[in-house]
């Protein structure tokens, strides 16, 4: 009788009462819990009448929500219909009264929505979870591309492939790029692998990136690292080309470069150090 009667006494506080909750309104709620809490339970009388009003709460809203999948009333009874504020442009009054809505409150939702005209509504309803929906008129509806006869590419879901400076492998072979395809990228951005925090390939295929903050905070570091990056890619390249060359002096020419580079690498550590 208590569940039924804390049930009734919530469905007269409205949808206000669960849309916002005032600190006044928040108080009761709690204090009404409380005091059914305190009724069904018995505390201080046995522990058991506890344990009862713990299983009763948990069971009696599954058996409710099993009973309204069959019963479009009974459905419309426990979790309630929304109500129409605005219809045709004009605001419902009636409805306002019934939900215990000021002008005032019925403005602020809709301001919440980027809506500050109340002409510009055309059809507003006031959701059982106290969420307000719109639809504007037509004529100050956003327009569309198919409003404008242009058609616009498909559009899929971005992929993330990096994820805390770790390339995700499996999500790479999803969209058929590999490893050195997002070496490559992330080189066209002056970007290392470790310098990313989350990056993700649009439905066009282009790699963005959310970098670490402390790349983001100290840039000169990072260049240092994408430098070092370049230098070693560079290196390991004319090695490769050395051992490739069929002829002698091009092979020697290789090496010597090469080995200018490590040289080179090797003064940019120290200076660093």
């Amino acid at each position: 009788m208590m569940l039924a009667a804390l049930f009734l006494v919530t469905k007269w506080l409205g949808k206000k009462q669960i849309s916002q909750l005032s600190f006044f309104e928040y108080v009761i709620g709690i204090t009404i819990g409380s005091i059914g809490a305190e009724v069904i339970t018995g505390l201080d009388r046995s522990f058991i009448h506890g344990v009862i009003g713990i299983c009763a709460f948990v069971v009696l809203p599954i058996i409710g929500d099993k009973l309204s999948m069959k019963s479009k009333k009974l459905r419309d009874f426990l979790e309630g219909k929304g109500t129409v504020l605005i219809q045709n442009g004009n605001v419902i009054e009636n409805s306002l009264k019934k939900e215990r809505y000021t002008v005032d409150e019925l403005m602020e939702l809709l301001r919440k929505k980027d809506v500050f005209q109340l002409s510009d509504v055309e059809f507003a309803i006031l959701e059982p979870t106290g969420d307000l929906n719109i639809l504007l008129k037509k004529e100050k509806q956003p327009l569309t591309a198919e409003d404008l006869n242009i058609t616009v590419p498909y559009m899929k879901e971005p992929c993330t492939i990096i994820m805390d400076g770790v390339v995700m492998g499996q999500a790479l072979n999803s969209i058929g790029k590999n490893e050195e395809w997002v070496k490559g990228e992330l080189a066209k951005q002056s970007r290392v692998m470790q310098d990313v925090f989350i990056g993700q390939v649009d439905s066009a295929g282009q790699l963005t990136v959310d970098l670490y903050d402390h790349v983001i905070q100290h840039p000169t570091a990072a260049k240092d690292q994408i430098l070092t990056a370049l230098l070693n890619r560079c290196q390991a390249d004319l090695e490769l080309f050395s051992l490739a060359s069929q002829a002698e002096e091009g092979m020697l020419l290789y090496q010597k470069n090469s080995e200018k580079l490590k040289k080179v690498q090797h003064d940019l550590k120290s200076l660093n150090q």
